[in-house]
């Protein structure tokens, strides 16, 4: 007599979890994001999705580092790239600022942050990791450029440090939806500090207009 089929509870790739997670923040932001509904989402339980990622918060971690290394091979790429050091670094800064107040990887990104207070050495120093990612490709880009003579004579580390911290906070800025800080107008924001801070004298273009109150 032929076995009886069982119906299996197969788990999809880690790896759709991941994308179906994004896609749920970009859709219905950190409010509409449920284990039950994520599971829903990919045909898991949310007994099974706690199996694989223990709880929320390593879930929006694993995300993130998905997310990130996505960005991370973009970045590198931009990088080593043709073009000026100042057309791959408006790159990168580019690459970086958030598209908008529902930006999902900068939402995500936040949410990790402020959960961080209360997160164990583990996943504290994978956030670490992330960060270290970003300033160490910065730094090797304007080092690049400094040998280059594109810019200033400066100390590139230090400078990947203040162009990073003023990074964030316009990218906070962004996608918290503080009114008059737009993409364009952090990115305009930005291009006007690099002028001032690391092109050479005499080889920078005007600053731009600075809109009132910015």
């Amino acid at each position: 007599m032929p076995r009886t089929s069982r119906r299996r509870n197969i788990a999809p790739p880690r790896e759709d979890v991941l994308a179906a997670v994004m896609a749920t923040v970009a859709e219905r932001g950190l409010d509409g994001l449920t284990m039950a509904g994520l599971g829903r989402e990919v045909g898991m339980s949310s007994g099974h999705l706690l199996y694989y990622f223990r709880t929320k918060d390593e879930l929006l971690l694993r995300t993130l580092e998905w997310s990130e290394a996505r960005l991370g091979a973009e970045r590198r790429a931009l990088s080593a790239g043709p073009g000026t050091a100042r057309e791959r670094l408006d790159a990168h800064i580019a690459l970086y600022v958030p598209d908008d107040h529902r930006d999902p990887h900068w939402t995500l990104r936040l949410e990790v942050w402020n959960r961080s207070q209360g997160a164990g050495d583990d996943a504290r120093a994978r956030q670490a990791a992330i960060e270290d990612a970003w300033h160490r490709d910065l730094t090797e880009l304007l080092a690049d450029g400094i040998a280059r003579g594109e810019f200033r004579a400066v100390g590139a580390g230090r400078a990947a440090t203040r162009l990073r911290a003023l990074m964030d906070g316009f990218g906070v800025r962004v996608t918290v939806g503080i009114p008059g800080t737009g993409r364009q107008q952090v990115l305009d924001q930005l291009r006007t500090y690099v002028d001032e801070t690391l092109t050479p004298p005499g080889a920078g273009t005007p600053a731009a207009d600075v809109a009132p109150g910015f």
